[in-house]
């Protein structure tokens, strides 16, 4: 028994009906009480019975996330977003595996397209506005690097000087695509 007499009540549906739906509600009640690895068994258990339950899975995503299974996250919501393109907490999930991967620009896109979903939020307005200073800054870091190294490129080893190229022509493009994503959300 837990401190929790919701959670108690549900434990007790889902152990009476196993094939319950109840079993998302206990999911997400443990998610809520930090009882992370309870509420991915319970989602688990009940998605292979019905594994078409959405909020489900975005609730052992969200679970998983805190656990930093990122990848198992991202799939469960991929999974979401296959069948409910606009659901928020999924956008909002994948944008938080992004960021926390440290792959700003994508994390700026799909918090960004939350924000689209919900214009009005002061939260999603806020990190949107600090993923694109962070984005913003990440590319100015990238081309003051550049502009501090010699002049000589015999000074440095070749490998260095492509690599150093390479990652500065990836973060102008995923700021690019961050912008043109943007832009094509505010279109849509």
């Amino acid at each position: 028994m837990t401190d929790n007499p919701r959670i108690d009540d549900l434990r007790r549906r889902v152990q009476m009906d196993p094939a319950s739906i109840a079993f998302a509600q206990l999911a997400e009640e443990y998610r809520r009480g930090r009882l992370f690895a309870e509420a991915v068994e319970v989602c688990r258990a009940g998605l292979a019975v019905h594994p078409g339950y959405l909020s489900a899975r975005v609730t052992l995503g969200r679970a998983l996330v805190e656990l930093g299974e990122l990848d198992a996250a991202r799939l469960e919501f991929e999974t979401v977003l296959a069948g409910a393109p606009e659901n928020l907490s999924a956008i909002r999930g994948l944008g938080e595996i992004h960021e926390r991967g440290g792959n700003l620009p994508a994390a700026l896109r799909q918090f960004e397209r939350a924000l689209s979903l919900a214009p009005n939020d002061p939260d999603l307005e806020e990190t949107v506005g600090d993923l694109t200073r962070r984005v913003e800054a990440s590319v100015r870091s990238a081309s003051d690097v550049d502009a501090t190294q010699p002049a000589d490129p015999s000074s440095q080893p070749p490998d260095a000087d492509q690599d150093r190229a390479a990652r500065t022509v990836s973060a102008l493009e995923e700021f690019l695509a961050a912008i043109h994503g943007a832009g094509a959300d505010r279109r849509a």
